[in-house]
């Protein structure tokens, strides 16, 4: 069965989920029945190509000057124009695979990417946490009528499976709150701390390993948390909130000297994300939070995550993550195809495959 691709984004995740995919290949086509194509590619600095045949996009990924110019392919005027050449192609499966940059003020352009490729009945995959934390409702129905698949396990703790988790083995299950250590960033720094370095010091050493980014304001004031906490709630306990709507509080000096204290207590503090659903709705917040050293989420050290999920019937269940890298980002997508190529082959004719939880 062949799955006819397009990836808008094309950054570190995009470039390696391109080349996991050829690793993969022979896996994909023996033990999932997929025969991969890329047939189109969108940047935001590099342009746009599609190509009707498929191109090369492990040569694209390997140009360090960012040329799509490979393999045949012909300039696209954007993104767009990208998702509705794949909607035009002749795959048994179409898929969109996003992974173009959060934007924590609305989700764009993420969520018009997503919802361009719904409505032309394309399956969307993405790492992107914008349209979960957004529009879920909006686009996990659009999907559902569309008869496709909307799909984003790579959105909150890389390739962890936590929304899979949920949806394939916790049937009836009841997800009544959660909390969890889900910034790897801000855990690298609050551990470093501990160990003795000062939080300036502690941070440029995250950015000079490529940790943080250049402008590490989006994990240190807890905006990233927070966008991972509102998709977690929407998806998980059908929050309909937003990042905007979590009550939020970053790290920084005040923190560094807080977290030496707890240490000399015998405590840790470590930035937490929760949600809990009350009689006025669900309560979602990222903070720091002085743990004592029995809990679980205070044991977590350098780029370790862990979510605990406190359902009805289970109790607590705790996921835990003890590192992270692009290629676990990029498996996150890889996984998710498998799904949409195994939801494909068991879905009768136009029959929907239900939506995501």
């Amino acid at each position: 069965m062949r799955a006819d691709l397009a990836l808008v984004g094309f950054g570190h995740v995009g470039r390696r989920f391109a080349t996991l995919l050829e690793e993969r290949r022979d896996w994909l086509s023996l033990d999932y029945d997929l025969d991969c194509r890329i047939v189109g590619i969108a940047t935001a600095r590099h342009g746009c190509v599609v190509a009707g045949h498929g191109l090369d996009a492990i040569a694209a990924a390997q140009r360090e000057n960012g040329d799509l110019q490979v393999n045949g392919a012909v300039p696209a005027h954007d993104s767009f124009e990208v998702i509705r050449h794949l909607a035009r192609s002749d795959g048994s499966l179409r898929v969109l695979v996003e992974t173009t940059t959060l934007d924590i003020g609305a989700g764009q352009p993420a969520i018009d990417h997503v919802r361009a490729a719904l409505q032309a009945g394309c399956h969307v995959v993405t790492a992107n946490k914008g349209p979960a934390a957004f529009a879920y409702e909006e686009l996990s129905a659009l999907a559902a009528d569309r008869g496709v698949s909307f799909l984003f396990e790579g959105a909150v703790m890389d390739g962890v499976p936590v929304f899979n988790l949920v949806r394939e083995t916790l049937p009836a299950v009841d997800i009544f709150g959660f909390r969890g250590v889900i910034n790897s960033t801000t855990n690298h720094i609050l551990s470093a701390i501990e160990d003795g370095e000062s939080f300036d010091t502690a941070l440029a050493r995250m950015q000079a390993e490529g940790i943080a980014e250049s402008d590490p304001s989006l994990d240190v004031d807890g905006w990233d948390a927070a966008a991972k906490a509102a998709a977690l709630a929407n998806v998980l306990m059908r929050a309909q909130i937003t990042p905007l709507g979590v009550d939020r509080e970053g790290i920084g000096q005040a923190t560094a000297r807080l977290a030496m204290a707890a240490k000399g207590r015998g405590a840790r503090v470590r930035l937490v994300a929760s949600a809990a659903r009350t009689p006025t709705g669900v309560l979602t917040s990222v903070r720091p939070v002085e743990l004592p050293e029995s809990d679980m989420l205070a044991g977590l050290r350098g780029m370790a995550n862990a979510l605990i999920l406190q359902t009805d019937l289970l109790g607590e269940i705790a996921i835990t993550q003890l590192g992270g890298s692009l290629t676990q980002t990029a498996y996150a997508l890889l996984s998710d195809l498998v799904t949409v190529g195994r939801r494909h082959r068991r879905a009768p004719s136009g029959a929907a495959p239900g939506r995501s939880r």
